[in-house]
């Protein structure tokens, strides 16, 4: 049996229509995915910064948010630049020290392994053998004599990363000074006003889940970095490592350690890789003093900080960061947590309205059967 379906044309026309527009919606957020992520960006930075704009601008006679912006701005900028300012060089320095000492790690190589020789003098590969080691002595010294512009060429464009910076920081002043202004505007707009204050409790908790995370995540970066810090001072006091690699160090675990599972795990890598330049057991010490304690940290430290508005279950933040890290890159990683939390707010609040719109369905049909 067959069965015909007839469709007229307007209803032909509106679904091709609509699935048009869907289609240009979805290229034009794909065309202007860059200027997204820099206003995505700096709506995290804003609202990571807003408690503290808020308690600054209270110290002022004039509670002026600008002021309190301003103060925000120069602490963040300050430690920036210190960051970098501390871990840049001594980085570039312990990779062209590795870089120099290639050629005579090459031949105390050469000369400590005889099978090599052997097998060089009994096939008369002695000039290609020789030819091998010129070139590798080579690349490693003139890496080591390049190691900045090195560096400085592979970042990419620094005008473009500069603008981005910018436009970013910019972005987020104004969206920091203009938000009272903005959310008076969007709440006065509302006709219904019992609408108007579940929107707003669902808008308090959405903002109290990312202020809370951030806040939490920076309290347990920051006890990693000090503790990482701290063994790689005591290291340099028995080992041959560097004392300037205390901060560094510290630096580097602190903002790994921004992206969750994972973070700082990839940090403490980094920095045994450049112990290992250094000093061999140095290294394999300060990766087992890690790994406890990031034991300590995921079963004690960060339970009692983190808060537990988040509560989201290890397939979803690790599904989300993720997402997260494909679409945004560390980015991307870092504030994927946040915006899982916002989406279970979202999708608990729906839950809770679909239950008390049954609820109150079920009890008018009782009264009327009644």
């Amino acid at each position: 049996m067959k069965a015909k379906i007839d469709i007229d044309t307007r209803t032909f026309v509106r679904f091709w229509l609509v699935l048009f527009g869907l289609f240009l919606i979805g290229y034009a957020i794909y065309s202007a995915k860059t200027a997204l992520i820099i206003i995505g960006a700096a709506l995290f930075f804003a609202i990571a910064l807003s408690p503290w704009v808020s308690r600054l601008a209270k110290l002022f006679p004039s509670k002026s948010r600008v002021l309190g912006t301003a103060l925000a701005y120069f602490a963040v900028v300050l430690v920036l630049g210190l960051i970098v300012f501390l871990v840049v060089p001594p980085v570039i320095d312990q990779t062209a020290k590795f870089a120099q000492t290639v050629p005579d790690l090459v031949d105390a190589a050469s000369k400590q392994y005889k099978g090599i020789n052997d097998f060089v003098e009994r096939y008369s590969l002695q000039p290609e053998f020789n030819q091998v080691i010129n070139s590798i002595k080579g690349s490693a010294t003139d890496f080591a004599s390049n190691i900045g512009p090195k560096i400085i060429t592979s970042i990419g464009s620094i005008f473009t990363a500069l603008t981005s910076l910018i436009l970013v920081l910019v972005l987020a002043f104004l969206m920091l000074v203009e938000a009272p202004n903005w959310t008076n505007l969007i709440w006065n707009s509302y006709g219904d006003k019992s609408r108007m204050k579940r929107h707003r409790q669902l808008i308090n908790k959405m903002y109290s889940v990312v202020t809370s995370y951030i806040t939490g995540q920076l309290t347990v970066s920051s006890i990693a970095a000090t503790v990482s810090g701290v063994t790689v001072f005591v290291l340099s006091l028995f080992f041959n490592v560097p004392v300037n690699l205390a901060i560094p160090a510290a630096a580097i675990i602190f903002i790994s350690s921004l992206i969750p599972l994972f973070g700082a795990t990839v940090g403490a890598i980094l920095i045994g890789s450049i112990l290992m330049l250094n000093n061999f057991t140095a290294a394999i010490i300060f990766l087992v003093i890690f790994v406890i304690y990031q034991q300590v940290e995921g079963n004690y430290i960060s339970p009692k900080i983190q808060s537990k508005k988040i509560d989201l279950s290890a397939l979803a933040i690790l599904a989300s960061i993720t997402v997260g890290i494909y679409l945004f890159g560390i980015a991307g990683g870092i504030i994927s947590i946040p915006i899982a939390g916002c989406v279970r707010v979202l999708i608990e609040d729906y839950s809770e309205r679909n239950k008390s719109k049954s609820v109150s369905t079920v009890s008018s049909k009782k009264i009327a059967k009644s």
